[in-house]
C-alpha cells in the first residue's frame, strides 16, 4: 500500500471528530442541494445497489439514471440523511465529469472537481474529509470507516 494512503488513512481513523457550525452546516447542506438539483438524470436510492466499477457507473449515467446505496450514509452532522444520499449523487457525478476511478488518485480527482465549484474553504474541508481521507481509510482497513468529520 502507498504511504500516501497510509498517512492519509491515519490522519481520518485517528484524528478526533472536528466541530462545525450550524451555518457552515447550513451552507455546506444548501451547496449539496445545489449540486443535487442540477443534475440531468435521474437519481434512485437502493438497499442493496453499489457500483463495483467505474465502468458499470459511468454506463448507468450515460443512460441518464444513477443508484445511489443506502447503506454508505451515516455522517452526524448531516440534519437528515437525504443529504447524504445527494452528496453520494453529486460524488458519482464527478468521477464521471473527470473520469475517475475509485482509487485514492481517482477520489482526489473527483474532490478537485467539487471543490473547484465550492463556495468557501470551511465547504472544501468537509469535502476533502468526506472524499479523499475516508475514501484513504476505506482503502486502508478494506470496508468503511466510522463516518466522521476530520479536518487535517
Amino acid at each position: 500500500m502507498a504511504p500516501k494512503t497510509e498517512n492519509l488513512a491515519g490522519i481520518y481513523l485517528e484524528a478526533t471528530p472536528a466541530e462545525i457550525s450550524e451555518e457552515t452546516t447550513a451552507e455546506f447542506c444548501e451547496f449539496i442541494m445545489s449540486q443535487f438539483r442540477a443534475l440531468p438524470f435521474a437519481v434512485q436510492a437502493s438497499d442493496s445497489m453499489r457500483y463495483e466499477t467505474v465502468e458499470d457507473l459511468f454506463a448507468d449515467i450515460e443512460k441518464e439514471h444513477l443508484w445511489v446505496s443506502l447503506e454508505t450514509y451515516g455522517a452526524d452532522f448531516y440534519p437528515n440523511p437525504f443529504y447524504g444520499f445527494a452528496f453520494l449523487a453529486v460524488h458519482d457525478y464527478d468521477h464521471y465529469l473527470t473520469h475517475s476511478d475509485f482509487t485514492l488518485e481517482g477520489e482526489i480527482k473527483a474532490y478537485r472537481a467539487i471543490a473547484s465549484r465550492s463556495p468557501s474553504l470551511e465547504i472544501q474541508k468537509i469535502l476533502y474529509s468526506e472524499i479523499v481521507l475516508k475514501s484513504a481509510g476505506y482503502i486502508y482497513l478494506g470496508h468503511p470507516p466510522e463516518p466522521k468529520l476530520v479536518f487535517a
